[in-house]
């Protein structure tokens, strides 16, 4: 019942199958017929929807340029008639690239978590306002400079400036820390003495 497969295909010989004649033109024929039953219809309608979305889009768009084009116009005349700069007109270290963001965002967060840790007491406070005496005169001086920027434009003598702003307040609040460190243990060795 079993046959060697092996002496089975050496004996094999492929052979092509014959196709009647004038098959190959009557298959070409009637799939020419069934193809553009199909494709027609449906063609047809997604050329149409194409050309719909295509104007709807190029309206929408004029119609949203032109509506935006006339409210700048609006908002120009009211800026024009205001001296005064306004807050939205106003850049910071933070808009002009986000590397400088990261700068900004990061010593302004370590100068507030440094000074919302602060414990300031009796004994301390004369240390305390003495630095945030000094602090004060920084912030004043970074402000200057932010006018600077937003006047002048940004060149890199001003956004070292603000940068090394930002790092000596910080530093300072270190410096804080530590001598409040030091007052509190200088106050426990005088009480265990």
């Amino acid at each position: 019942m079993g046959q060697d497969i092996r002496k089975m295909m050496r004996d094999y010989k492929p052979g092509t199958p014959k196709l009647s004649e004038g098959h190959e033109k009557r298959f070409a024929a009637r799939l020419d017929a069934e193809m553009s039953k199909t494709e027609r219809p449906v063609n047809y309608w997604l050329k149409i929807a194409a050309v719909i979305i295509a104007f709807v889009a190029v309206g929408s768009f004029a119609y949203f340029s032109i509506t935006d084009k006339g409210t700048e116009d609006s908002l120009t005349t009211v800026d024009n008639s205001n001296t005064e700069a306004t807050p939205e007109s106003v850049i910071t270290l933070g808009d002009l690239s986000p590397d400088l963001k990261k700068v900004e965002s990061y010593y302004t967060t370590g100068i507030n978590v440094q000074l919302a840790s602060l414990k300031v007491n009796d004994d301390n406070k004369e240390l305390v306002d003495s630095y945030m005496k000094r602090l004060n005169e920084l912030n004043a001086e970074y402000e200057v400079l932010n006018k600077e920027l937003n006047e002048v434009g940004p060149n890199e003598a001003t956004i070292t400036a603000l940068v090394e702003n930002l790092q000596l307040r910080l530093e300072m609040l270190f410096k804080l820390k530590n001598k409040l460190e030091e007052l509190k243990k200088q106050n426990n060795e005088n009480y265990t003495i």
